[in-house]
């Protein structure tokens, strides 16, 4: 569990202002959940076979999860949920286990059926059961993790490092991210395959070969989860998993990072809608079900704020961020996540060419720790600004360092010097490190004896920001143009965050997106909410 440091408020920020801002964050997020109530998506009804068990893919690579959710669809929709028809067919005798089943569906010997009256109690019943084992091997795994903490030890400080390793291949991702955790990282991250985000499918076995990243499936999860148990046995302190809970698979891929023990996955709620163009609709249903996986799982989620600025500018641009991280906390919440599983995004992404950038960079930072005293945020380094001067970015990293050292993150992205020239070698990793490791030792408590003048550049940056961050969401929350569409989605479309413009009936996966008959039903969506 993440416990960020403590510190004093030192921003004077007016109570009645933090508590209007998330009035208002509550008044724009309330539609969206409704919205994504009112909807299911076939990636939460392929996650919901995932839970019951169903795994393995044709011959093709095409998950049996696809195939039968595609052969249930066909015959009687999506609208209704898979789970009675599926189980009908089960208790008609069809076939004796779903992986049966779905071979059948796939062949076409299969016919599926909405059940009525005793037919839907006996589904109903039948797969709440089988739903509800899967769940609670969820349950198992979190339990495991909080064993392992115990026994093991956790990592001594805060801010946690957080390393990402991204070579495409599994094999040669566990050595170097074994390597990266013996040199001081505390939390590694594999970076998912370029463009798997789009592939409305989660890839099967190990994978050997992948473009700026590795593919996420549920066998590589598996074996750099049993890697990290070693070394966290090896070094006397838990070494945490992240992956990506995002793009079109986003609650398949939260379920198997709940059954594989992950412990922190990048999941937020506009990232694949702004930065990947799916569909608002569809990307809303599926975050607020995954965000349910995540707080049964324990996961702590990293949101990805710190992307708007790699398009729009840093400083003009500030409060946006602010603003996304406010609903990201309405939206996590409202799924059951905690405070403690909150990890906000944000970036030190100004450019330093600007006069007094760094005490602006100091004023965000301090604003997003004032704001979620109780949240480990996620602070990124700089990306944008990055030139292919190595010495120049090694500074750069450092100044980003002791920014996060001065406002008490909770966990601290490693930067690299070669950001922008090439994919990191191990080499360029220890470096990076041993910056981290002289800024955070060097610095100590540093946060405890940092504190701006209450009139001064910092504070009073920081309360523009506030004000300009109340001043949007008042916008979007009253728009009286939205024709009708939650006023978020008017103002998504608008371009709002991150200049990007995605209109709520365009977008990838929209042909994935039902509304919710009378006679839905889903024992994930039931199980999670009674949680």
């Amino acid at each position: 569990m993440a416990t960020p440091q403590k510190t004093k408020p030192k921003l004077d920020l007016d109570p009645v202002t933090v508590r209007k801002a998330r009035s208002l964050a509550r008044k724009v997020g309330r539609p969206i959940v409704k919205l994504a109530q009112q909807h299911t998506t076939v990636s939460v009804e392929r996650a919901t076979l995932r839970l019951a068990g169903l795994a393995g893919a044709d011959p093709d690579g095409t998950p049996w999860v696809n195939r039968l959710a595609d052969a249930v669809r066909a015959d009687v929709g999506l609208e209704h949920g898979l789970a009675l028809p599926v189980w009908d067919a089960l208790l008609r005798g069809e076939a004796e286990d779903l992986s049966t089943l779905a071979q059948k569906a796939s062949a076409g010997s299969v016919r599926f059926r909405l059940p009525e009256g005793r037919d839907a109690q006996k589904a109903t019943t039948a797969s709440r059961k089988v739903v509800g084992a899967g769940v609670r091997r969820i349950d198992g795994r979190r339990r495991e993790r909080e064993r392992l903490v115990k026994r093991i030890g956790d990592a001594p400080r805060q801010p946690w490092i957080y390393l990402i390793v991204a070579t495409g291949d599994i094999y040669e991702d566990i050595p170097q991210a074994q390597q990266a955790a013996r040199e001081g990282a505390d939390v590694i991250a594999v970076i998912r395959s370029t463009g798997q985000s789009l592939l409305d499918y989660v890839p099967e076995g190990a994978t050997r070969e992948g473009f700026a990243g590795t593919y996420a499936t549920q066998e590589n999860f598996r074996l750099m989860r049993a890697a990290l148990d070693d070394s966290s046995k090896e070094l006397g302190r838990y070494v945490r998993l992240t992956n990506y809970a995002s793009g079109l698979c986003m609650p398949e891929i939260a379920a198997l990072a709940g059954l594989e023990r992950l412990d922190m996955m990048l999941n937020d709620s506009m990232y694949g809608i702004l930065f990947r163009d799916i569909n608002p609709v569809r990307t809303f249903v599926d975050q607020r079900f995954s965000r349910q996986v995540h707080a049964r799982a324990g996961i702590i989620i990293n949101t990805g704020e710190d992307n708007y600025l790699t398009t729009a500018d840093a400083v003009e641009a500030a409060h946006t961020v602010t603003t996304s991280q406010l609903l990201n906390e309405y939206f996590a919440k409202e799924a059951g996540l905690e405070d403690w599983q909150l990890g906000l995004g944000h970036a030190f992404e100004i450019n330093p060419e600007l006069p007094d950038s760094f005490r602006m960079e100091l004023a965000h930072a301090l604003l997003a720790r004032e704001l979620f005293p109780k949240a480990p945020l996620k602070w990124m380094p700089p990306t944008r600004h990055m030139t292919g001067d190595v010495f120049r970015g090694y500074l750069l990293d450092g100044f980003f360092n002791l920014a996060g050292a001065l406002t008490g993150q909770g966990i601290l992205l490693v930067g690299m010097m070669t950001e922008a020239v090439v994919t990191p070698w191990i080499s360029d990793r220890d470096l990076a490190l041993q910056n981290v490791r002289y800024v955070m030792e060097a610095a100590g408590a540093l946060h405890e004896d940092f504190h701006p003048a209450p009139d001064g550049f910092i504070a009073e940056r920081a309360r523009t920001v506030l004000a300009e961050t109340i001043d949007l969401l008042d916008r979007i929350a009253h728009d009286t143009d939205s024709a009708g569409d939650p006023p978020l989605l008017a103002a998504i479309a608008d371009g709002t965050f991150g200049l990007m413009k995605r209109p709520a009936n365009a977008g990838r996966g929209l042909e994935g997106v039902a509304r919710k008959s009378a006679a839905y039903f889903n024992p994930a969506t039931e199980i999670l909410e009674e949680s």
